[in-house]
């Protein structure tokens, strides 16, 4: 663990007390826009007297971890999760969330489908979206054309390991590709799901049995690691969305294949040297594109447990809503506003203008479907994850393994083998089949 994901559990450990009377303890990740919310909490405190907000912000892998015992123990720490569409199903089934009951000004009906049926259990809603996401392809324009490299909409793997090996000039402090390799489900797992997706493998079969040594993920995972050793920065290993993202805005990759949310901060001036040189493609494939890109929501949820029920629903309803977004457009203006959520974003001219990654970010979430996300049929809903409380353990036992094998520390034979004895156990425990 990082010495900066340390000092943040600290932090979160002292700051995690039980809400007192009239104050809410909200639990969130350390990202750009839940950063931005937080800046913003005083109007929020303005418009509802008598309740004060109390921030526990964590890395994102400290944060699953802490919000997941918390509500599996009924702990009781926090009155807001932020949590995403693994979660919400599954914790709304068991019973762990309260439903979210909006009123007519919130407008559900504005919510993205994608993001409102993967954060809803039979038709009612367990959280609401404070921002959604899929992935995509991120180039510097800049860098491809003195390279010659021309993208098709969505090109094929082997087309960014070609213009992967004409960019990449490290002498110049700049490499080919940038790729999550820290270890973790939500992390490395995220984006090497949808490439094995791609390459034409899934996670389980119609048996529920683990695929973890068949050929798409070998293929895969062997195409991932060369590309990285040969064309990414060193220690692509302990690298995750906020430190591709450092990266990135300093100038030093030509490519990065992450979430659609990144664009937001890669075009901003204030944070990018490189905010004007910048294009967006859709995600690669290799065998399909079924399942090539991710879809994710960062979402408010109220644990099952909370005694502050009320003001929980009050601070979910303001932070999810067009009303907060029009805050964040007036603030900050409305290339920084959070997006992925509502359609009515998508229909302000005054976003479009402002997004100039809004027409490649609105297609990767529309073309999302985990309903049918690999080529072989699968019996699991999810594109980057599979729903199951298992899943959990499973990634982040087998992100442990494929980090090892980019680092050099194990081969990705071996790495996979390891992940498919991890995976069989896990799911024979579970009873989903029996040798």
């Amino acid at each position: 663990m990082k010495v900066e994901a340390c000092l943040s559990l600290l932090l979160g450990l002292v700051a995690a007390a039980p809400a007192s009377a009239g104050e809410i303890v909200v639990a969130t990740v350390n990202n750009g826009h839940m950063i931005e919310m937080q800046k913003l909490t005083p109007e929020f405190e303005k418009a509802n007297p008598g309740v004060k907000v109390k921030w526990v912000t964590l890395e994102e892998g400290v944060l699953r971890q802490r919000v997941t015992t918390d509500i599996a123990t009924k702990g009781g720490q926090f009155d807001v999760m932020t949590i995403g569409m693994y979660e919400t199903p599954i914790w709304g089934k068991k019973g762990w969330l309260n439903e979210l009951k909006m009123d007519a000004g919130y407008d559900v009906d504005d919510l993205l489908p994608a993001m409102r049926n993967g954060l809803s259990v039979e038709g009612k809603l367990y959280a609401a979206p404070f921002y959604g996401e899929s992935s995509m392809l991120m180039v510097r324009k800049d860098l491809a054309d003195k390279a010659g490299v021309k993208f098709a909409e969505r090109p094929t793997w082997n087309d960014v390991r070609d213009a992967a090996a004409k960019m990449h000039d490290p002498k110049a402090g700049v490499y080919g590709i940038c790729l999550r390799g820290k270890p973790g489900w939500g992390d490395n797992m995220a984006f090497i799901t949808t490439m094995v997706n791609s390459f034409g493998g899934q996670w389980f079969d119609m048996g529920w049995k683990p695929q973890l040594e068949s050929k798409p993920w070998q293929d895969a995972i062997s195409f991932y690691v060369d590309l990285l050793k040969k064309y990414g920065p060193p220690g692509s290993s302990a690298n995750s969305f906020n430190e591709i993202l450092a990266l990135y805005n300093e100038g030093k990759c030509a490519m990065w294949i992450d979430a659609t949310i990144a664009a937001s901060f890669i075009t901003d001036p204030k944070q990018s040297k490189v905010a004007n040189k910048v294009a967006f493609v859709q995600s690669p494939y290799s065998a399909t594109q079924k399942g090539a890109n991710w879809l994710w929501a960062w979402a408010l949820a109220i644990p099952a447990g909370t005694k502050n029920a009320a003001d929980a629903q009050k601070f979910i309803t303001w932070a999810t809503s067009k009303d907060y977004i029009r805050l964040v457009a007036k603030t900050k203006g409305w290339g920084h506003v959070p997006t992925g959520t509502r359609k009515s974003t998508y229909a302000n001219p005054e976003f479009l203008k402002a997004a100039v990654f809004a027409e490649a970010e609105k297609k990767a979430i529309a073309s999302a479907n985990p309903n049918d996300s690999t080529l072989p049929k699968s019996p699991y809903v999810g594109v980057q994850f599979a729903a199951i409380p298992e899943f959990q353990a499973i990634g982040i036992a087998v992100g442990q393994q494929i980090s090892a094998a980019l680092s050099g520390k194990t081969s990705v034979a071996a790495a996979l083998k390891a992940s498919q004895q991890v995976a069989d156990r896990e799911m024979l425990r579970g009873g989903y089949y029996r040798r």
